[in-house]
């Protein structure tokens, strides 16, 4: 009987700031269980072969978002990612388009400010000026209708997958990015929120939803559906609208 073992060989980036001028790659040739993901496989070589590799992960679920790396050259979920997709040789390195800290691990702090940038939050004017009556206070209702509107954008998990994919990004970095605006256009959408001028004014600013060439890759290869590209040719379209208002319509006009 078929114990459902394989052996496979991984190629690892390597890069240790302290020490290294330029990342370089280490092999480890493992016995790999048939029915891992390519997180479970990085995880062994770091407890049992290897404990000096550094690489980010948390939930296992494909929830957090934490274990995005490059995987034969395509960015990849690697918590969610079967073993079996890949031949006896797999090579993983740090997610594409991102500065390294060690190892598979990149510097994230470029998006964290890009994603403030969009305010992707809740805005309400009323809570701006905030109103000594309580009664104004409480839930803000929405059907279902209203929620369908932007649900679909509203389950990124900030993999940045779709940053490393993102061809625009390559060559920009201080592109706003597909994740980036795909969360500001989901509050755009949103029933609730009265930040959309805000946002637009953003999103008409240099480097952002006007550099996107629609190359679709941040789509292709988001695991969660998505579709960053259709966000960011919605928000397009929003941005010009919204302009387009302001030039015809009086200050404060309806």
């Amino acid at each position: 009987m078929s114990t459902g073992i394989v052996k496979k060989k991984f190629v690892i980036t390597r890069f240790d700031p302290d020490q290294d001028e330029v990342p370089k790659t280490q092999e480890y040739e493992i016995e790999c269980e048939s029915h891992w993901k390519v997180l479970d496989a990085i995880n062994h070589i770091k407890d049992e072969v290897d404990a000096s590799v550094s690489h980010r992960w948390s939930c296992r679920m494909a929830v957090c978002g934490s274990c995005g790396m490059m995987v034969n050259g395509e960015p990849t979920l690697t918590c969610k990612t079967a073993l079996s997709s890949y031949g006896d040789t797999v090579v993983i390195e740090p997610l594409a388009n991102f500065p390294v800290v060690r190892d598979l691990v990149v510097d994230l702090d470029g998006f964290m400010h890009k994603f403030k940038s969009v305010k992707p939050w809740i805005v309400r004017a009323k809570e701006e000026a905030a109103s000594a009556d309580l009664t104004e206070k409480g839930t803000y209702a929405q059907s279902p209708e209203q929620l369908a509107e932007f649900k679909q954008f509203s389950m990124c998990i900030n993999c940045m997958l779709c940053y490393s994919a993102c061809p625009v990004v390559a060559n920009e970095p201080e592109f706003l990015g597909p994740a980036a605006i795909a969360l500001g256009h989901r509050y755009n959408l949103d029933s609730r929120d009265e930040g959309e001028g805000e946002r637009n004014e953003i999103f008409r600013g240099e480097g952002t939803v006007f550099s996107c060439s629609f190359a679709n890759e941040c789509s292709e290869v988001c695991p969660k559906n998505v579709d960053p590209a259709a966000a960011v040719n919605q928000a397009k379209f929003g941005a010009v609208i919204d302009w387009a208002k302001k030039l015809v319509l009086p200050r404060g006009g309806a």
